[in-house]
Parts: C-alpha cells; sequence; structure tokens
C-alpha cells in the first residue's frame, strides 16, 4: 500500500510538471518509478499480513499455555518447599518434648537419691538407738524394773524411762517406714518419668527419620520440577524465536510490540519509582515505631506491620532466609533454590518475611507458612483488610504466604531469582479465609 502511494506522488508529480506548461521536447525526462504493484500483488501481502498475524497470535497462545505450565510446576515446587518445612517444624516439636521428659526423669532421679539419704538418716538413728541401750545395759522388762529398782520411786523413774525409750525406739522405726514410702515413691516417678522420657525420645528419632525422608523426597521432586522448568524454559525461548521471527517479518506488528514494550517499560519504571518512594517512607515510619512491648491500638500495629514488610521491598529472594531480626542466609533444598544460589544469599522466602513484619508488634509466628496461616484467627476472604495473611493452597498443603496491604494489592517473597516487591492479588490457588493476627 504503501508502495502504491508513492508511486502515486511520482505520477501525480510528473503530471504537475507538465502541466506547469514545459514543453515536452525540452523537459527533463521524469525518474524511473518505482515498480507498481498490481491489485493481486497488494492482495498477496494483505494475506501475508493477515498470515502472519494469525501465526503470531498462535505463537502467543502457545506461550501463555508454556507459561501457565511452568506456573503450576512452580507452584508445586513451592509445596515441596514447605512440605520440607513442616517436616523440620515436627522434629523441632519433638526434640523439645524429649528434653522436657529428660527434665522430668532428672528431677525424679534427683528425689530418690533424697529418699535415699533419708532412709541412710534413720537407718543410722535406729542403729543408734540399738547400741545405746545394749551399752547402757538395761534390763527394760518388766521383772527388770521390779529387781534392779531400790523403791517406789525409783521404780516410776525407770518405767518413765522404759515408755520414753520405747517411743524413740517407735520414732525411728516409723521415720523409717516413712523413708522406705518416699523412696518407694520417688523410684516409682523416676522409673515413670524416665519411661516418658524414653517414649518421647523414641518418638522424637521417628519424626525426626520422617522429616528426613520427607525433605528428601521433596529435594529429589524439587530437582525434577527443575528440570521440567528448564524443558519448558526452553519451549518458551523457542517459541519466543519463532514469535520474534513472525514479527520481524510484518514491520506493523514489529511496531506494536515495541509500542507495547515502550509503554510497558514505562510503566515498570513509574511502578519501580513508586514502590521505592513506598519502601523508602515505609522504612521510614518503621524506624519511628514504639517498641513492641509499648501498647497500641489494633490500627497502628496494623500499620507497623505493613511498614516493616514495606521497607524490604527489592530485598532479594532467599529460600529458608528471614527471621524476625531481618534477612538472613537462604539454605540448600537440593533443588531449585540450589540453581539459583539462595544458599549464598541473604534475604527472605514468603514465611520469613512474615516472621519479620509480625515480630515488630511482638507477635512470633512459627516458621512453616501453613502454620503461620493457622495461627491467627481465620475471617472470610470477602472481609479481608490490610495486614491479613493471604494464604494459597494445593491438596490441603499450603505453599505460599503473603500480606495484603489493601487496595486490592500484597506484598511477598515470590520465589528464587526475584526479590520482596507488591503484586496484586492472584486468586487462583487462595484460601476462602485469612488468617488476622488483631
Amino acid at each position: 500500500m504503501r508502495v502504491g502511494r508513492a508511486v502515486l506522488v511520482v505520477v501525480l508529480t510528473a503530471a504537475l510538471a507538465f502541466a506547469g506548461g514545459t514543453p515536452a521536447a525540452l523537459a527533463a525526462p521524469p525518474p524511473t518509478p518505482p515498480p507498481n504493484p498490481s491489485d493481486q500483488d497488494l492482495q498477496n501481502s494483505r494475506n501475508t499480513v493477515s498470515g502472519t498475524a494469525a501465526q503470531v497470535a498462535r505463537l502467543t497462545d502457545r506461550l501463555n499455555e508454556l507459561q501457565a505450565q511452568a506456573d503450576d510446576l512452580q507452584i508445586q515446587v513451592a509445596e515441596q518447599h514447605e512440605s520440607a518445612n513442616a517436616a523440620q517444624d515436627t522434629y523441632t516439636a519433638a526434640q523439645k518434648a524429649a528434653a522436657d521428659a529428660a527434665l522430668k526423669a532428672q528431677q525424679a532421679r534427683t528425689e530418690t537419691q533424697a529418699a535415699g539419704s533419708a532412709i541412710d538418716a534413720a537407718r543410722a538413728r535406729l542403729d543408734d538407738f540399738v547400741a545405746n541401750t545394749y551399752q547402757g545395759g538395761l534390763d527394760l522388762g518388766p521383772l527388770g524394773l521390779l529387781t534392779s529398782s531400790s523403791g517406789p520411786a525409783d521404780f516410776i523413774d525407770r518405767a518413765q524411762l522404759t515408755d520414753y525409750i520405747a517411743q524413740q525406739q517407735t520414732a525411728a522405726l516409723d521415720g523409717l517406714q516413712k523413708a522406705r514410702a518416699e523412696k518407694a515413691n520417688a523410684d516409682s516417678l523416676a522409673r515413670q518419668a524416665q519411661q516418658e522420657a524414653d517414649d518421647r525420645a523414641a518418638a522424637a528419632a521417628r519424626a525426626k527419620q520422617a522429616a528426613d525422608a520427607a525433605l528428601a523426597d521433596a529435594q529429589q521432586q524439587a530437582a525434577a520440577q527443575a528440570q521440567k522448568l528448564q524443558q519448558v524454559g526452553a519451549q518458551q525461548a523457542e517459541v519466543q524465536r519463532q514469535l520474534d521471527a513472525a514479527q520481524n517479518a510484518d514491520a506493523g506488528l514489529r511496531a506494536q510490540r515495541q509500542r507495547f514494550d515502550d509503554w510497558q517499560a514505562q510503566q515498570a519504571a513509574a511502578e519501580a519509582a513508586r514502590q521505592a518512594a513506598e519502601q523508602r517512607a515505609a522504612a521510614a515510619r518503621a524506624g519511628q515505631a514504639p517498641p513492641a512491648s509499648v501498647p497500641r491500638s489494633a490500627s497502628a500495629k496494623v500499620q507497623t506491620v505493613i511498614d516493616r514488610a514495606m521497607s524490604q521491598l527489592g530485598v532479594t529472594y532467599a529460600w529458608g532466609g528471614g527471621t524476625a531480626r531481618g534477612p538472613s542466609l537462604g539454605i540448600r533444598d537440593g533443588g531449585v533454590a540450589d540453581q539459583f544460589g539462595d544458599y549464598r544469599k541473604v534475604g527472605f522466602d514468603c514465611s520469613g518475611l512474615m516472621l519479620y513484619a509480625f515480630a515488630g508488634v511482638g507477635i512470633n509466628l512459627p516458621r512453616y507458612s501453613g502454620n503461620q496461616h493457622a495461627a491467627g484467627r481465620q475471617v472470610p476472604l470477602s472481609q479481608m483488610r490490610p495486614g491479613d495473611m493471604l494464604a494459597w493452597a494445593r491438596n490441603g498443603r499450603v505453599y505460599h504466604i503473603a500480606l495484603y496491604i489493601g487496595n486490592g494489592k500484597m506484598i511477598e517473597a515470590p520465589y528464587s531469582g526475584s526479590s520482596v516487591r507488591i503484586s496484586p492479588v492472584r486468586y487462583a490457588g487462595l484460601l476462602p479465609t485469612v488468617a488476622r493476627m488483631f
């Protein structure tokens, strides 16, 4: 079409020059016009453009399909990560239970030792009593008292002495029996506590074994998912190459894509600038927030939690990273996180970011994202408000968590290779309830 217009301009220009009065014999010969495409050529060109546009549309649909598969694989990897976190939580709890039981057993052993000391003391008193009786040479029987007394008064004195000695002997024997009973009770408690410790220890060992097996299985599945993601990535690259080739074959579509890319880059730059400004403002507010021990209203707590999360915008994602004090070194997972080198990065994963945000108001969340969501009051999704935690799950397993900040947006640490960011709320896979901590 553009060639046809150019030819028309040349023809009209030549015609106007000729009409201007210059004699044909004296006029300069007009430049040779470019080829004038026929109607059929123009139709063929339009058909080529239409066919290329259709091919671009098909390639775009295929690219979207592959991206959906990649997103699904990423969710599966996240599920395996969180399964490993859950297994570690179970092992940690079992270890603590075993330690508590061992402390009880130690206390019981201390009581047993005290009871043994009481028996020894009672036995010593009884031995002293018997020794003193025999050494004194007294005949404490009724006949001895009568034959050895010098008179009624002496008889009474001796009788009283006999009663006193009998009372002492009875007290000593009672003390011995009491000490024996206390020892038996202490021994029983010690055995019971020791049995409890053994049971707890066995449970801890089984939990650790299960945790190790679950972690190994999660790592194996994560590695398999990583391989699938690489394959999908290769397919995406090939489709993108074909898409680029189709766009380069049609100048109009290429210009349209360039305009869109420019717009998208401008939007991304504007969003990055806006988030940077929000991050700076949130960091300033978080730095001015009172300590967690100072009483604050619920709205003030919500603002502190959001500000602490916002202050970490742009911080690197690191699987296993993040504490109540801030970003921390990531850990190995044997799969995708290792491929991105998360164990060498300082940053947050999704649950680590929640740990840090809520620690600012004195709330100590558990590590696993599923337990974090369960820690709050469950409120219908339709009633969510800023400060609520959103969680995504598949097959009953939570694999991601984020903080709702209002206006349909959330802040999250999404996945390896990314950073803490603000995103629109994604409803696919989102649980029907949010977790509200205050």
